[in-house]
């Protein structure tokens, strides 16, 4: 499985409709789910990158990995309220609420945050 770009169009199909309801969280996934609000130009976001990658084929099956470009989705970065990149969204399927994570990180902690906050 490999980590997949998403757009606001296909982030409303496949993980909550904004549209419908931009201040609540209705998930429309059935696996946990993993987003990297990040900037090509971000240094930190293109040393996170590799580790997505590779946590993404570790977890295959149990969660998703999306990726949002903030420059190119300012809708959904906006919305989300996101000043850092990177910024990781976490959100289970059962959720209310995705919780929010900032900067980067390295793996070992990313794997304990995947753990703790959507397979635990």
């Amino acid at each position: 499985m490999a980590v997949n770009h998403i757009s606001k169009a296909e982030f409303v199909q496949l993980v909550h409709d904004v549209d419908t309801n931009p201040a609540g969280w209705q998930a429309k996934h059935s696996l946990p789910v993993l987003i990297d609000f990040y900037a090509t130009w971000c240094g930190p976001c293109q040393a996170l990158a590799p580790l997505l990658e590779e946590v993404a084929q570790e977890y295959e099956g149990r969660i998703q990995i999306y990726k949002v470009d903030v420059d190119q989705e300012p809708e959904l970065t906006s919305l989300y309220n996101i000043r850092t990149v990177p910024t990781l969204l976490f959100a289970q399927p059962n959720s209310d609420k995705p919780k929010l994570m900032l900067g980067v990180m390295g793996k070992t902690e990313l794997k304990e945050k995947i753990e703790t906050l959507l397979l635990g």
